[in-house]
């Protein structure tokens, strides 16, 4: 192998491709980044074998070759290099030698036969979906997501694809979102399948600000899922299993319904969890419906112990009767964190029962909150 590139696109395809490489693990080549020619572009490969990232850079390629080295000392020495350099790579054996201005290195390889090959997906459910929707879709329900691997269908997120939809959906057992989607390219048949969340928030921070849709392929088996934008590739093993039928937890009904600025909802639950920290993060909620003469209102409160409480009142339209409920402070403010719209709604049923928000002018996202059972 003996090829060139600019500086700063092997350090960028480096920074990419080094989101898959193995932290903990048992397979040592997978701490390698793989090095390959590939007509005129060089591509580079790194996998942990639950997720691989490929990313290509335009090279003069001079001679054919592939090598595995270490991902994290490559790409300390290549950020450290000149920017605007160019950068000379020849295999010696199992020895990259790497040149630029007057810096050189050599980095002791692994053949390239030894690094786990990266599953092709070029066939099953394929479609396109547009980068604004995608990223909007996984900031609104990517957090949802559970972190723990106790029920690992609960770790993805689930996607039903139907027609020029896909509705997207994670749970963690204290809280629900749904988004629904449009897809640039209609998908042929109907599908279900569970990515994890962890891919989808790598996927987030890959998608280039050229790129205007990403390509989508579900293997026939629906076991992988590969996502294909200009420069990039990521193939990631789905989750196996059943994800819960989400529908029957969205309460139908309500008996109170308060419309407030978001921004100044966010504000009250975030001064109220800074108290609520020593009390299981409980922040307390009261709709009071407004009279002829004065708004209604939601007043925000928590309490500790040892630290004192907290109490903040914003303005609501409050529909139905007066409603008292708390939630866990933090449930709240994620959601209320990733809503672009101004205003929100939040509709409760009773102390017991979920609550749900939902960005006022957008019908395409929901987001249900258990309720915590307090003493009033």
């Amino acid at each position: 192998m003996k090829l060139s590139c600019l500086q700063e696109n092997l350090s960028k395809g480096l920074g990419i491709v080094g989101r898959a490489v193995a932290t903990r693990t048992t397979l040592p080549i997978t701490n390698n980044v793989l090095l390959a020619t590939d007509d005129s572009r060089l591509k580079m490969v790194a996998t942990n074998l639950e997720m691989a990232i490929s990313h290509w850079v335009g090279a003069k390629v001079e001679e054919e070759g592939a090598i595995t080295v270490p991902a994290r000392l490559l790409t300390e020495f290549v950020n450290s290099l000149p920017a605007g350099e160019k950068v000379e790579m020849k295999l010696v054996g199992k020895t990259l030698e790497l040149k630029c201005a007057r810096y050189e290195a050599r980095i002791s390889g692994v053949d390239a036969k030894d690094f786990p090959p990266i599953p092709k997906v070029d066939e099953g459910i394929k479609t396109k979906v547009e980068i604004s929707a995608l990223r909007q879709g996984i900031n609104d329900v990517g957090f949802a997501a559970a972190t723990e691997e106790s029920r690992p269908v609960l770790t993805g997120v689930d996607a039903q694809f139907e027609g020029n939809l896909v509705t997207l959906a994670a749970a963690d057992g204290f809280r629900l979102a749904v988004f629904r989607m449009p897809l640039a390219t209609a998908v042929k048949e109907k599908a279900e399948v569970i990515i994890p969340a962890r891919t989808l928030n790598e996927l987030n921070r890959l998608i280039g600000d050229d790129e205007e849709t990403i390509g989508l392929t579900v293997n026939p088996n629906k076991s992988q899922v590969m996502f294909h934008m200009k420069k990039t590739e990521l193939v990631s093993q789905l989750v196996q299993g059943t994800f819960p039928k989400y529908s029957q937890l969205i309460p139908q009904s309500f008996a109170a319904k308060a419309t407030v600025n978001v921004a100044d909802f966010l504000r009250a639950c975030k001064m109220a969890s800074i108290f609520a920290r020593d009390g299981s993060g409980i922040v307390r909620l009261i709709m009071t419906p407004g009279s002829e003469l004065t708004p209604g209102k939601i007043t925000v409160s928590s309490k500790s112990e040892e630290l004192g409480e907290d109490i903040g009142e914003i303005d609501a339209m409050v529909e139905g009767e007066e409603a008292k409920i708390a939630f866990n402070g933090k449930y709240l403010t994620d959601v209320l964190s990733v809503l672009k719209e101004a205003k929100v709604t939040l509709e409760t049923t009773n102390p017991s029962s979920p609550g749900v928000l939902k960005p006022v002018g957008a019908d395409n996202y929901l987001h249900v909150v258990m309720p915590m059972f307090v003493q009033w």
